[in-house]
């Protein structure tokens, strides 16, 4: 966790609005991925509680983004939707470099449908025999301004498929890090695939069909489901994470900033336009939290619940002061969340920030189960194991925090109109 937009090619068609309370849950049941792997959706019905006020209960069911062009991916600058599944994948044994270009073809096809709320591929074949192309659950949802961004692991660029020598230059495996405490079974990862939506039900069947698609090609690693925003773009009201706090409120908005700490310049090749993807899954200690007396969780974090000003202010965008110190100690503890994450006492290093609250229901002791989906996005993985070191050895939220999760990807370009992700890297 770190204290940390609106995309210029949004497509907004005439408005078809539908209320966000006619869904808060859809099945855990339903088929179509690993199994197991969308276990633990109980917490979805907990987003509408934690929505900012000035979004409302409706939502714009007909919003589209483009999938081909504008040089960068959709879902990284793109304004935060409510909703997310992110979901991890392995290349199985035996497959080559060929069957990964057919398969990123073939990805790239449908997400490109599924963006416009289209189907990838029959929904009822008129032969009884036949088996549906398309899982069907989101017909008639819209496209609900979904967007599925892709990334590639530091394992596509080893020996398997001859694409060393196309890797990325920062892209490898993250160093372990203070306060890690990472399950085998939630790190690492081929490819990562982050569908993100303003309908639970449109997010979850865009990963089901591209996962179902991957069949023979990729099998399924580790999955989060997402839900109430933890990130703010700059038309919207910060959110909050489920320790009560807004969070995100410093995340990195301008267009400067995202030239300077979130693309890849021309000197990338094939990665040009590209970005680097952090994904952590941080396990929180809800019920210690909650027995915390507000003063300390204040000092925490160093800022206000209600507000989220700094301690050394009255509002939340007010810019905090460090140095401030009152008794002889300082307002804002050296050792406070936002301190250690501050771009002032980081050499000015930033991170955009794109994260969700999760949960995964009751854990083995009888404890809930949830926490921060962290995801980030950089032009330099170093940034984030920079910021990391700090927060992982002095923070005093790991008293409340574990980091269990965690994989890091390159994140190729949007393609343009007909081609697909990553085409270059198999020129």
């Amino acid at each position: 966790m770190t204290d940390g937009s609106q995309d210029p090619t949004a497509r907004d068609a005439s408005p078809r609005r539908e209320q966000l309370s006619r869904r808060g849950l859809f099945a855990a049941g339903a088929g179509g991925l690993a199994a197991g792997a969308l276990a633990g959706v109980g917490g979805t019905l907990a987003a509408q509680a934690l929505l900012p006020k000035d979004q409302g209960d409706a939502v714009d069911a007909s919003r589209s983004y483009p999938f081909y062009g504008g040089g960068h991916q959709a879902g990284i600058r793109t304004e935060p939707q409510r909703h997310c599944v992110y979901m991890t994948f392995d290349v199985d044994a035996g497959s080559t470099a060929a069957d990964l270009q057919s398969l990123l073809a073939r990805w790239s096809a449908g997400i490109a449908q599924l963006m416009k709320g289209r189907p990838v591929g029959l929904v009822e074949p008129p032969r009884s025999g036949a088996v549906a192309q398309d899982t069907g659950e989101a017909a008639d949802l819209g496209p609900n301004a979904l967007t599925v961004t892709l990334g590639l692991g530091p394992g596509v660029f080893d020996h398997r498929f001859g694409l060393a020598a196309k890797r990325p230059r920062l892209l490898r495996p993250l160093p372990a890090l203070p306060s890690d405490n990472l399950q085998d079974g939630l790190t690492g990862g081929d490819l990562s695939l982050q569908a993100c939506a303003e309908d639970p039900q449109v997010a979850y069947h865009a990963v089901r069909d591209l996962a179902r698609m991957g069949r023979g090609t990729v099998s399924t690693r580790w999955t989060v489901m997402g839900f109430g925003r933890a990130s703010a773009g700059p038309d919207q009201a910060t959110p909050r994470n489920l320790m009560g706090f807004k969070d995100g409120t410093r995340n990195i908005r301008s267009d400067d900033e995202f030239r300077e700490f979130v693309w890849l310049g021309d000197d990338a090749d094939w990665m040009s336009g590209g970005s680097y993807q952090v994904a952590r899954k941080i396990q929180m200690d809800i019920e210690i939290w909650d027995a915390d007396e507000i003063g300390d969780q204040q000092t925490v974090f160093g800022r206000s619940k209600s507000e989220g000003a700094p301690l050394t202010g009255t509002r939340e965008f007010d810019t905090p002061d460090f140095r401030k110190t009152s008794h002889g100690e300082h307002v804002i503890a050296p050792n406070a969340h936002i301190a250690l994450a501050a771009h002032e006492n980081n050499g000015g290093v930033k991170i955009l920030r794109r994260s969700y609250n999760y949960t995964d229901g009751i854990n083995q002791y009888g404890q809930l189960d949830a926490g921060l989906l962290f995801i980030a996005y950089m032009n330099d993985p170093g940034h984030f194991v920079r910021l990391q070191t700090r927060l992982g050895s002095y923070d005093r939220l790991n008293e409340y925090i574990s980091h269990i999760g965690s994989a890091v990807f390159a994140v190729p370009p949007a393609p343009e109109p007909g081609h697909f992700l990553a085409e270059r890297l198999f020129s």
